[in-house]
Protein backbone atom coordinates (compact mmCIF):
# COMPACT_ATOMS: atom_id res chain seq x y z
CA UNK A 1 0.00 0.00 0.00
CA UNK A 2 1.41 3.70 -0.79
CA UNK A 3 1.73 6.05 1.87
CA UNK A 4 -0.96 8.39 -0.54
CA UNK A 5 -3.26 5.32 0.11
CA UNK A 6 -2.75 4.65 3.78
CA UNK A 7 -3.67 8.22 4.96
CA UNK A 8 -6.55 8.18 2.80
CA UNK A 9 -7.56 5.15 4.84
CA UNK A 10 -6.83 6.79 8.19
CA UNK A 11 -9.01 10.30 7.47
CA UNK A 12 -12.15 8.46 6.33
CA UNK A 13 -12.06 6.08 9.35
CA UNK A 14 -11.93 9.28 11.51
CA UNK A 15 -14.65 10.27 9.95
CA UNK A 16 -16.59 7.02 10.06
CA UNK A 17 -15.94 6.77 14.16
CA UNK A 18 -16.90 10.52 14.69
CA UNK A 19 -19.95 9.79 13.19
CA UNK A 20 -20.72 6.47 15.35
CA UNK A 21 -19.60 8.97 18.41
CA UNK A 22 -22.17 11.24 17.19
CA UNK A 23 -25.09 8.69 16.96
CA UNK A 24 -24.61 7.17 20.06
CA UNK A 25 -23.95 10.42 22.26
CA UNK A 26 -27.73 11.32 20.51
CA UNK A 27 -28.69 7.94 21.59
CA UNK A 28 -27.40 8.25 25.14
CA UNK A 29 -28.88 11.84 25.84
CA UNK A 30 -32.01 11.75 24.00
CA UNK A 31 -33.89 14.73 24.69
CA UNK A 32 -31.26 16.81 26.53
CA UNK A 33 -29.84 17.34 22.83
CA UNK A 34 -33.20 19.22 22.00
CA UNK A 35 -33.36 23.17 22.04
CA UNK A 36 -33.66 24.49 26.11
CA UNK A 37 -37.40 25.78 26.12
CA UNK A 38 -38.19 27.36 29.65
CA UNK A 39 -36.44 27.42 32.90
CA UNK A 40 -39.82 25.19 34.07
CA UNK A 41 -38.89 22.38 32.11
CA UNK A 42 -34.93 22.28 33.31
CA UNK A 43 -36.71 22.65 37.40
CA UNK A 44 -37.34 18.71 36.28
CA UNK A 45 -33.88 17.82 36.58
CA UNK A 46 -33.17 15.01 39.47
CA UNK A 47 -30.54 16.53 41.37
CA UNK A 48 -28.01 14.04 42.40
CA UNK A 49 -28.57 14.36 46.13
CA UNK A 50 -31.72 15.74 46.00
CA UNK A 51 -34.47 13.88 48.15
CA UNK A 52 -38.04 14.03 47.29
CA UNK A 53 -39.08 12.50 50.53
CA UNK A 54 -40.58 15.96 52.69
CA UNK A 55 -40.94 14.02 56.19
CA UNK A 56 -37.38 13.73 55.88
CA UNK A 57 -37.40 17.53 56.96
CA UNK A 58 -40.31 17.76 59.26
CA UNK A 59 -38.95 20.46 62.06
CA UNK A 60 -38.29 18.36 65.63
CA UNK A 61 -40.53 18.24 68.06
CA UNK A 62 -40.63 21.48 70.49
CA UNK A 63 -39.10 23.73 67.61
CA UNK A 64 -41.74 24.43 65.34
CA UNK A 65 -41.24 28.17 64.22
CA UNK A 66 -43.83 27.79 61.66
CA UNK A 67 -46.56 27.20 63.32
CA UNK A 68 -46.12 29.94 65.90
CA UNK A 69 -45.79 32.39 63.60
CA UNK A 70 -48.90 31.32 61.54
CA UNK A 71 -50.82 31.38 64.78
CA UNK A 72 -49.84 34.98 65.79
CA UNK A 73 -48.90 37.26 62.97
CA UNK A 74 -53.01 37.65 62.21
CA UNK A 75 -53.07 39.17 65.37
CA UNK A 76 -50.10 41.30 65.40
CA UNK A 77 -50.92 44.96 64.00
CA UNK A 78 -49.20 48.19 62.70
CA UNK A 79 -49.54 51.28 64.88
CA UNK A 80 -49.29 54.63 63.03
CA UNK A 81 -48.78 57.23 65.51
CA UNK A 82 -49.69 61.46 64.49
CA UNK A 83 -48.03 63.95 66.60
CA UNK A 84 -49.35 67.92 65.69
CA UNK A 85 -46.84 70.56 65.50
CA UNK A 86 -46.85 71.23 68.86
CA UNK A 87 -46.18 68.01 70.18
CA UNK A 88 -42.89 66.46 71.39
CA UNK A 89 -41.38 63.77 71.99
CA UNK A 90 -38.52 64.86 73.72
CA UNK A 91 -38.71 63.71 76.68
CA UNK A 92 -39.43 59.43 75.33
CA UNK A 93 -36.17 57.54 76.92
CA UNK A 94 -37.41 54.83 73.89
CA UNK A 95 -36.06 57.53 71.10
CA UNK A 96 -33.69 54.54 69.97
CA UNK A 97 -36.55 52.36 68.87
CA UNK A 98 -39.05 54.60 67.77
CA UNK A 99 -38.08 57.67 65.87
CA UNK A 100 -40.68 59.99 64.61
CA UNK A 101 -40.30 60.80 60.99
CA UNK A 102 -41.41 64.19 58.71
CA UNK A 103 -40.82 67.92 60.40
CA UNK A 104 -41.40 71.39 59.62
CA UNK A 105 -44.55 72.68 60.79
CA UNK A 106 -46.50 69.66 59.22
CA UNK A 107 -47.72 66.58 61.55
CA UNK A 108 -44.75 64.46 62.74
CA UNK A 109 -45.76 60.39 62.24
CA UNK A 110 -44.00 57.38 64.13
CA UNK A 111 -44.32 54.06 63.34
CA UNK A 112 -44.59 50.98 66.52
CA UNK A 113 -46.58 47.57 66.78
CA UNK A 114 -49.53 46.30 68.65
CA UNK A 115 -50.71 43.01 69.81
CA UNK A 116 -54.78 42.30 69.54
CA UNK A 117 -55.66 40.73 73.14
CA UNK A 118 -59.29 40.35 72.52
CA UNK A 119 -61.82 39.56 69.40
CA UNK A 120 -63.69 42.87 70.28
CA UNK A 121 -60.99 45.36 69.06
CA UNK A 122 -58.65 45.80 72.27
CA UNK A 123 -55.17 46.29 71.65
CA UNK A 124 -52.14 46.27 73.94
CA UNK A 125 -49.19 48.22 72.87
CA UNK A 126 -46.21 50.47 74.44
CA UNK A 127 -47.34 53.99 75.53
CA UNK A 128 -43.88 55.56 74.03
CA UNK A 129 -45.47 54.80 70.48
CA UNK A 130 -48.95 56.35 71.43
CA UNK A 131 -47.41 59.36 73.82
CA UNK A 132 -49.10 62.34 73.10
CA UNK A 133 -50.06 61.47 69.84
CA UNK A 134 -53.03 63.59 68.32
CA UNK A 135 -54.72 60.38 66.60
CA UNK A 136 -53.67 56.81 66.40
CA UNK A 137 -54.15 54.50 63.12
CA UNK A 138 -54.31 50.55 63.16
CA UNK A 139 -53.16 48.64 60.20
CA UNK A 140 -54.28 44.89 60.64
CA UNK A 141 -52.27 42.02 59.16
CA UNK A 142 -55.32 41.92 56.24
CA UNK A 143 -54.49 46.11 55.32
CA UNK A 144 -58.08 46.76 57.47
CA UNK A 145 -57.26 50.58 59.02
CA UNK A 146 -58.90 51.89 61.74
CA UNK A 147 -58.67 54.96 63.97
CA UNK A 148 -57.88 53.83 67.48
CA UNK A 149 -59.04 55.60 70.83
CA UNK A 150 -56.49 55.28 73.75
CA UNK A 151 -58.39 53.70 77.04
CA UNK A 152 -55.94 53.97 79.19
CA UNK A 153 -51.83 54.38 79.33
CA UNK A 154 -49.35 53.64 82.39
CA UNK A 155 -45.92 55.14 81.90
CA UNK A 156 -44.51 52.92 85.22
CA UNK A 157 -45.02 50.26 82.89
CA UNK A 158 -44.68 51.84 79.10
CA UNK A 159 -47.78 49.95 78.65
CA UNK A 160 -51.10 51.54 76.62
CA UNK A 161 -54.50 50.27 76.17
CA UNK A 162 -55.77 50.71 72.63
CA UNK A 163 -59.70 49.81 71.18
CA UNK A 164 -60.50 49.95 67.69
CA UNK A 165 -64.24 49.41 66.37
CA UNK A 166 -64.12 45.76 64.70
CA UNK A 167 -65.42 42.44 66.13
CA UNK A 168 -64.87 38.88 65.39
CA UNK A 169 -60.89 39.90 65.08
CA UNK A 170 -57.67 37.10 65.65
CA UNK A 171 -56.39 37.72 68.72
CA UNK A 172 -53.14 36.08 70.74
CA UNK A 173 -53.76 34.09 73.52
CA UNK A 174 -52.11 35.30 76.99
CA UNK A 175 -49.18 32.87 78.31
CA UNK A 176 -47.30 32.83 81.51
CA UNK A 177 -44.12 34.70 81.69
CA UNK A 178 -43.33 32.78 85.10
CA UNK A 179 -42.73 29.51 83.29
CA UNK A 180 -40.93 31.01 80.55
CA UNK A 181 -37.43 29.54 80.91
CA UNK A 182 -33.81 30.56 80.02
CA UNK A 183 -32.57 29.19 77.24
CA UNK A 184 -35.74 29.06 75.75
CA UNK A 185 -36.55 29.66 72.07
CA UNK A 186 -38.93 32.46 71.66
CA UNK A 187 -40.02 34.96 68.47
CA UNK A 188 -40.43 38.18 68.04
CA UNK A 189 -43.40 39.30 65.94
CA UNK A 190 -43.74 43.02 65.01
CA UNK A 191 -43.20 45.83 62.56
CA UNK A 192 -39.36 46.85 62.40
CA UNK A 193 -38.88 49.83 60.23
CA UNK A 194 -42.46 49.58 58.62
CA UNK A 195 -41.55 45.96 57.11
CA UNK A 196 -45.20 44.12 58.26
CA UNK A 197 -45.31 41.19 59.82
CA UNK A 198 -41.91 40.73 60.41
CA UNK A 199 -40.88 37.06 62.64
CA UNK A 200 -37.30 37.10 64.13
CA UNK A 201 -36.35 34.31 66.47
CA UNK A 202 -34.06 33.73 69.64
CA UNK A 203 -33.48 32.49 73.08
CA UNK A 204 -34.73 34.18 76.79
CA UNK A 205 -31.13 35.16 77.49
CA UNK A 206 -32.27 36.53 81.45
CA UNK A 207 -35.28 37.30 82.78
CA UNK A 208 -36.28 40.04 85.69
CA UNK A 209 -33.74 42.62 83.68
CA UNK A 210 -33.81 45.84 85.51
CA UNK A 211 -32.16 48.56 82.90
CA UNK A 212 -33.09 51.99 84.16
CA UNK A 213 -34.62 53.11 81.27
CA UNK A 214 -38.24 54.33 82.78
CA UNK A 215 -38.56 57.53 84.84
CA UNK A 216 -41.28 58.18 86.87
CA UNK A 217 -41.57 61.05 89.46
CA UNK A 218 -43.22 59.07 92.29
CA UNK A 219 -40.54 56.41 91.61
CA UNK A 220 -42.95 53.71 90.87
CA UNK A 221 -42.03 52.42 87.70
CA UNK A 222 -41.57 48.72 87.21
CA UNK A 223 -38.72 47.18 85.14
CA UNK A 224 -38.33 43.64 85.22
CA UNK A 225 -37.87 43.10 81.42
CA UNK A 226 -37.38 39.63 79.75
CA UNK A 227 -34.36 39.75 77.86
CA UNK A 228 -33.71 38.16 74.55
CA UNK A 229 -31.38 38.23 71.71
CA UNK A 230 -34.34 38.07 69.32
CA UNK A 231 -33.57 40.81 66.52
CA UNK A 232 -36.17 43.88 67.50
CA UNK A 233 -35.38 46.94 65.65
CA UNK A 234 -37.12 50.59 65.19
CA UNK A 235 -40.72 49.55 64.80
CA UNK A 236 -41.07 46.80 66.83
CA UNK A 237 -42.27 48.45 70.42
CA UNK A 238 -45.48 47.20 71.23
CA UNK A 239 -44.93 43.83 69.35
CA UNK A 240 -45.45 39.98 70.48
CA UNK A 241 -42.72 38.19 72.11
CA UNK A 242 -44.49 34.62 71.93
CA UNK A 243 -43.35 30.84 72.88
CA UNK A 244 -43.56 28.38 70.39
CA UNK A 245 -46.91 27.38 71.46
CA UNK A 246 -48.28 30.87 69.88
CA UNK A 247 -48.64 32.25 73.13
CA UNK A 248 -48.18 35.87 74.31
CA UNK A 249 -45.23 36.09 77.10
CA UNK A 250 -44.25 39.74 76.34
CA UNK A 251 -44.56 43.10 74.78
CA UNK A 252 -41.45 44.27 72.86
CA UNK A 253 -40.42 47.27 74.45
CA UNK A 254 -36.55 48.58 74.58
CA UNK A 255 -33.19 47.30 72.73
CA UNK A 256 -29.74 47.60 74.35
CA UNK A 257 -28.06 49.37 71.49
CA UNK A 258 -25.16 52.72 70.81
CA UNK A 259 -26.35 53.06 67.21
CA UNK A 260 -30.41 52.49 67.84
CA UNK A 261 -30.80 49.44 65.75
CA UNK A 262 -30.49 46.12 66.69
CA UNK A 263 -27.10 45.35 68.86
CA UNK A 264 -27.74 41.80 70.35
CA UNK A 265 -30.09 42.13 73.15
CA UNK A 266 -33.86 43.33 73.38
CA UNK A 267 -36.39 43.82 76.36
CA UNK A 268 -40.26 42.55 76.79
CA UNK A 269 -42.29 43.53 79.40
CA UNK A 270 -43.49 40.05 81.04
CA UNK A 271 -46.98 38.97 80.11
CA UNK A 272 -47.92 38.46 83.86
CA UNK A 273 -47.28 42.35 84.53
CA UNK A 274 -49.18 43.47 81.11
CA UNK A 275 -52.26 41.49 81.69
CA UNK A 276 -52.59 42.87 85.06
CA UNK A 277 -52.22 46.52 83.78
CA UNK A 278 -54.55 45.73 81.27
CA UNK A 279 -57.65 44.77 83.08
CA UNK A 280 -56.95 48.09 84.97
CA UNK A 281 -56.73 50.08 82.12
CA UNK A 282 -60.07 48.45 80.96
CA UNK A 283 -61.80 48.46 84.39
CA UNK A 284 -60.70 52.22 86.11
CA UNK A 285 -58.53 53.82 83.67
CA UNK A 286 -55.59 53.90 85.65
CA UNK A 287 -53.65 51.21 87.11
CA UNK A 288 -54.70 50.09 90.55
CA UNK A 289 -50.74 49.75 91.97
CA UNK A 290 -50.58 47.99 95.35
CA UNK A 291 -47.68 48.93 97.44
CA UNK A 292 -45.63 47.84 100.61
CA UNK A 293 -44.41 51.02 101.33
CA UNK A 294 -40.70 50.11 101.70
CA UNK A 295 -37.24 51.20 100.56
CA UNK A 296 -35.44 48.30 99.33
CA UNK A 297 -32.12 47.18 97.29
CA UNK A 298 -30.61 44.09 95.62
CA UNK A 299 -28.40 42.13 98.49
CA UNK A 300 -24.99 41.65 96.67
CA UNK A 301 -21.63 40.15 98.82
CA UNK A 302 -20.38 44.00 99.97
CA UNK A 303 -24.02 44.40 101.14
CA UNK A 304 -24.04 40.95 102.82
CA UNK A 305 -20.57 41.98 104.44
CA UNK A 306 -21.31 45.45 105.56
CA UNK A 307 -24.89 44.44 107.18
CA UNK A 308 -23.35 41.71 108.37
CA UNK A 309 -26.37 39.43 106.17
CA UNK A 310 -26.00 35.47 105.98
CA UNK A 311 -27.04 35.75 102.32
CA UNK A 312 -25.85 36.78 99.26
CA UNK A 313 -29.28 37.09 96.93
CA UNK A 314 -32.65 38.74 97.94
CA UNK A 315 -33.84 42.42 98.66
CA UNK A 316 -32.47 44.17 101.62
CA UNK A 317 -35.23 47.17 103.83
CA UNK A 318 -33.58 50.02 103.57
CA UNK A 319 -36.64 51.63 105.29
CA UNK A 320 -40.34 50.86 106.18
CA UNK A 321 -42.81 53.74 105.92
CA UNK A 322 -44.80 54.51 108.91
CA UNK A 323 -48.48 52.86 108.62
CA UNK A 324 -47.55 51.02 105.52
CA UNK A 325 -48.58 47.49 104.16
CA UNK A 326 -45.07 46.33 105.59
CA UNK A 327 -45.59 48.05 108.61
CA UNK A 328 -48.88 46.95 109.91
CA UNK A 329 -47.09 43.34 108.83
CA UNK A 330 -44.37 43.89 110.87
CA UNK A 331 -41.43 44.11 108.67
CA UNK A 332 -38.62 46.26 110.15
CA UNK A 333 -35.01 48.05 108.41
CA UNK A 334 -32.43 45.41 107.99
CA UNK A 335 -35.08 42.60 107.16
CA UNK A 336 -34.36 40.45 103.83
CA UNK A 337 -37.21 39.76 101.34
CA UNK A 338 -36.41 36.67 99.72
CA UNK A 339 -39.88 35.51 98.61
CA UNK A 340 -43.76 37.12 97.90
CA UNK A 341 -46.66 34.45 98.30
CA UNK A 342 -44.09 31.52 98.02
CA UNK A 343 -42.19 32.51 94.72
CA UNK A 344 -39.02 32.98 95.07
CA UNK A 345 -37.36 36.75 94.41
CA UNK A 346 -33.47 37.32 94.48
CA UNK A 347 -33.58 40.82 93.16
CA UNK A 348 -36.20 44.08 93.67
CA UNK A 349 -37.36 43.93 89.58
CA UNK A 350 -38.68 40.39 90.51
CA UNK A 351 -40.37 41.82 93.65
CA UNK A 352 -41.74 44.92 91.79
CA UNK A 353 -43.12 42.83 89.45
CA UNK A 354 -44.82 40.16 91.46
CA UNK A 355 -46.25 42.59 93.58
CA UNK A 356 -47.81 45.18 90.86
CA UNK A 357 -49.60 42.21 89.58
CA UNK A 358 -52.07 43.39 92.77
CA UNK A 359 -54.37 45.78 93.93
CA UNK A 360 -54.54 47.93 96.69
CA UNK A 361 -57.03 45.91 99.23
CA UNK A 362 -54.96 42.40 97.94
CA UNK A 363 -53.03 39.90 100.52
CA UNK A 364 -49.88 38.61 99.82
CA UNK A 365 -47.30 36.67 101.95
CA UNK A 366 -44.04 38.24 102.54
CA UNK A 367 -41.13 35.65 103.47
CA UNK A 368 -38.22 37.32 105.36
CA UNK A 369 -34.96 36.89 106.74
CA UNK A 370 -34.26 38.42 110.38
CA UNK A 371 -30.73 37.79 111.98
CA UNK A 372 -30.60 34.21 109.87
CA UNK A 373 -34.01 33.37 110.62
CA UNK A 374 -36.60 32.85 108.30
CA UNK A 375 -40.38 34.53 109.04
CA UNK A 376 -43.77 34.65 107.16
CA UNK A 377 -46.57 37.94 107.24
CA UNK A 378 -49.20 38.51 105.62
CA UNK A 379 -49.30 42.47 104.17
CA UNK A 380 -52.39 44.17 103.37
CA UNK A 381 -51.43 45.86 100.14
CA UNK A 382 -52.10 50.01 99.83
CA UNK A 383 -51.75 52.44 97.40
CA UNK A 384 -49.94 55.70 97.46
CA UNK A 385 -52.29 57.62 99.10
CA UNK A 386 -51.97 54.94 101.89
CA UNK A 387 -54.80 53.23 102.06
CA UNK A 388 -57.03 50.60 100.17
CA UNK A 389 -59.50 52.07 97.93
CA UNK A 390 -59.52 51.70 93.96
CA UNK A 391 -59.79 55.15 92.42
CA UNK A 392 -60.98 55.56 88.89
CA UNK A 393 -59.35 58.20 86.85
CA UNK A 394 -60.22 61.65 87.29
CA UNK A 395 -61.93 63.36 84.43
CA UNK A 396 -64.85 65.02 84.80
CA UNK A 397 -65.92 68.82 83.42
CA UNK A 398 -69.16 70.95 83.75
CA UNK A 399 -71.28 72.88 81.86
CA UNK A 400 -74.54 74.16 82.01
CA UNK A 401 -74.97 73.18 85.34
CA UNK A 402 -73.83 69.51 84.82
CA UNK A 403 -71.01 67.41 85.44
CA UNK A 404 -69.64 65.33 82.80
CA UNK A 405 -67.13 62.01 83.22
CA UNK A 406 -66.13 59.61 80.34
CA UNK A 407 -68.19 56.20 80.26
CA UNK A 408 -66.12 53.16 81.70
CA UNK A 409 -65.52 50.74 78.94
CA UNK A 410 -67.49 48.39 81.41
CA UNK A 411 -70.55 50.38 80.44
CA UNK A 412 -70.08 50.61 77.37
CA UNK A 413 -69.60 47.17 76.16
CA UNK A 414 -73.29 46.50 78.33
CA UNK A 415 -74.81 49.02 76.48
CA UNK A 416 -72.97 48.24 73.32
CA UNK A 417 -72.04 51.53 72.34
CA UNK A 418 -68.92 52.69 71.18
CA UNK A 419 -68.21 56.17 73.42
CA UNK A 420 -69.97 58.90 75.26
CA UNK A 421 -70.12 61.06 78.06
CA UNK A 422 -72.23 60.51 81.74
CA UNK A 423 -73.72 63.15 83.48
CA UNK A 424 -73.07 62.19 86.92
CA UNK A 425 -74.22 65.78 88.67
CA UNK A 426 -77.16 68.01 87.68
CA UNK A 427 -77.54 71.30 88.83
CA UNK A 428 -79.94 74.26 87.81
CA UNK A 429 -79.34 74.96 84.15
CA UNK A 430 -80.09 73.99 80.49
CA UNK A 431 -79.67 70.42 81.26
CA UNK A 432 -82.18 70.30 84.33
CA UNK A 433 -84.26 72.45 82.26
CA UNK A 434 -84.91 69.91 79.25
CA UNK A 435 -85.73 67.36 81.78
CA UNK A 436 -82.09 65.22 81.49
CA UNK A 437 -81.90 63.09 84.52
CA UNK A 438 -78.44 62.07 86.48
CA UNK A 439 -77.02 59.12 84.76
CA UNK A 440 -78.05 59.75 81.40
CA UNK A 441 -75.52 58.69 78.76
CA UNK A 442 -74.81 60.82 75.57
CA UNK A 443 -74.01 59.40 72.71
CA UNK A 444 -74.23 62.14 69.91
CA UNK A 445 -75.32 65.65 69.27
CA UNK A 446 -76.65 67.04 66.79
CA UNK A 447 -75.93 63.50 64.98
CA UNK A 448 -72.37 64.08 65.89
CA UNK A 449 -70.43 61.01 68.04
CA UNK A 450 -69.08 61.80 71.12
CA UNK A 451 -66.48 59.38 72.79
CA UNK A 452 -64.81 61.64 75.51
CA UNK A 453 -65.25 64.60 78.20
CA UNK A 454 -62.52 66.57 75.77
CA UNK A 455 -64.75 65.81 72.45
CA UNK A 456 -67.92 67.42 74.56
CA UNK A 457 -65.74 70.33 75.72
CA UNK A 458 -64.94 71.01 72.02
CA UNK A 459 -68.17 70.59 70.36
CA UNK A 460 -70.45 72.64 72.84
CA UNK A 461 -68.05 75.16 72.88
CA UNK A 462 -69.73 76.78 69.25
CA UNK A 463 -73.04 75.77 69.43
CA UNK A 464 -75.57 78.26 69.38
CA UNK A 465 -79.72 77.93 69.15
CA UNK A 466 -81.29 74.43 69.78
CA UNK A 467 -79.14 71.56 70.33
CA UNK A 468 -80.33 67.99 69.46
CA UNK A 469 -78.71 65.23 72.37
CA UNK A 470 -78.88 61.35 71.82
CA UNK A 471 -78.29 58.84 74.54
CA UNK A 472 -78.84 56.09 76.97
CA UNK A 473 -79.90 55.72 80.42
CA UNK A 474 -78.35 52.70 82.10
CA UNK A 475 -81.11 49.99 81.92
CA UNK A 476 -80.47 50.66 78.06
CA UNK A 477 -83.17 53.20 77.59
CA UNK A 478 -82.81 55.41 74.52
CA UNK A 479 -83.44 59.43 74.74
CA UNK A 480 -83.32 62.52 72.75
CA UNK A 481 -83.57 65.84 74.28
CA UNK A 482 -83.57 69.48 72.75
CA UNK A 483 -81.60 72.04 74.69
CA UNK A 484 -81.67 75.49 74.06
CA UNK A 485 -78.45 77.10 73.75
Amino acid sequence: MSKRQFLTSIFIATIFGGLVVLIGVKVMLGETLQPETSISEQQHLQLTNYNENSEDYIVPEGLNFISAAEQVTPGVVHIRSIYSSSSTQSNNPFDNLLRPYGGGMEPSHSSGSGVIISDKGYIVTNNHVVDEASKVEVVLDDNRSFNARIVGTDPQTDLALLKIDATNLPFVKYGNSDNVKIGEWVLAVGNPFNLTSTVTAGIVSAKARNIGILRSSTGLQIESFIQTDAAVNPGNSGGALINLKGELIGINTAIASQTGSYSGYSFAVPVTLVEKVMNDLLEFGKVQRGLLGIMIGDVNAQLAEQENLDVVKGVFVSKVNDNSAADEAGIKSGDVIIGINDVKVDNVAELQEIVARNRPGDVVEVIFLRNGKENRVTAVLKNNEGNTELVKREENTSIEGATFENVSYAELEKLNIEGGVKITKIRDGKWKDAGVKEGFIITSVDKTKIQNVEELNRLMENKQGGVLVEGFYEDGEQVYYGLGW
